[in-house]
């Protein structure tokens, strides 16, 4: 097999290493810290001096770095030892408009850039599980989709644009906080009425609100422009009840929430479906 460079070693890349070597790649890694080589040195991994020797070779490149200022210096340390349209998979969590930025200006340079962020725990890396996103040209898409298959569960080609995978890592992200923020105050209102959290959660072993999502989406679009099918004011009514239900314990989410329906409410939207609070 072809050799396989990564560089970057956090938990993520950690986790993709392994996965690599259990399925017999030969990977040679870099890591700015030296000391989270070694674990996966042991496993078999080559531990490379610096990010050019790490690709000198290489048949594919893979960056689990932290964040844009990162993957740009590794980029620039590692052109030297890149081979000519050897793919470089950035799996980072970016900036879009400097995903943008970087592909144009990688591209001209001849450097195959390929923006391809995941949803994924390091268990999930091990595992070859979680979803992997693709952006860019559709001949890389299909061309690198069969060697990408093996270290993830799934892979969404998001088109042509860049820039749009960094969009919808960001976008993703950021419901995994605001729905853990929200199970915050969803278990303060258990505790407000002595529900142990255990107990309170088994609520969701029967109602299922992932579903919603896409309706959600759909009303916020529409910002309470449709038909009602729950009036704001009668929403703001519930939210009330919430905070009641919680007393004392701490909230996080829904006192943002009641203070944009009130201002909604104050505008003359109390009649409105209950997404106008999102004006």
């Amino acid at each position: 097999m072809n050799t396989i460079a990564l560089l970057g070693t956090g938990l993520l890349g950690s986790g993709m290493v392994e996965n690599l070597l259990r399925k017999g790649h030969p990977v040679r890694i870099w890591n700015r810290t030296r000391d989270k080589l070694a674990p996966l040195v042991k496993l078999g991994a080559v531990a490379a001096a610096d990010p050019a020797s790490a690709v000198r070779g290489a048949a594919r490149v893979h960056l689990v770095l932290a964040e844009d200022t990162a993957v740009d210096a590794v980029i620039a340390a590692l052109r030297p030892g890149l081979a000519a349209d050897v793919p470089v998979v950035d799996h980072s969590t970016n900036l879009p408009v400097r995903v943008a930025a970087r592909f144009a200006a990688l591209r001209a340079a001849g450097v195959r850039y390929v923006p391809a962020p995941v949803f994924m725990s390091p268990a999930n890396a091990r595992e070859a599980s979680g979803l992997m996103l693709l952006a860019g040209p559709q001949p890389d898409a299909d061309a690198l989709q069969p060697e990408l298959a093996p270290m993830t569960g799934k892979i969404w080609y998001t088109g042509e644009r860049p820039d749009l995978a960094a969009v919808y890592k960001l976008a993703g992200n950021s419901l995994f906080f605001v729905l853990a923020g929200a199970m915050h105050d969803v278990l303060a209102m258990g505790k407000g009425n002595d529900v142990a959290p255990e107990l309170l959660l088994k609520l969701f072993d029967v109602f299922k609100p992932g579903s919603a999502v896409p309706f959600l989406g759909q009303r916020v679009i529409a910002a309470g422009d449709g038909p009602a099918s729950f009036e704001l004011a009668m929403a703001r009514k519930d939210a009330r009840l919430m905070q009641e239900t919680a007393g004392a314990h701490r909230l996080l989410v829904l006192p943002a929430i009641v203070a944009a329906m009130d201002a909604a409410i104050a505008r003359g939207l109390g009649g409105a479906d209950f997404a106008a609070f999102t004006k």
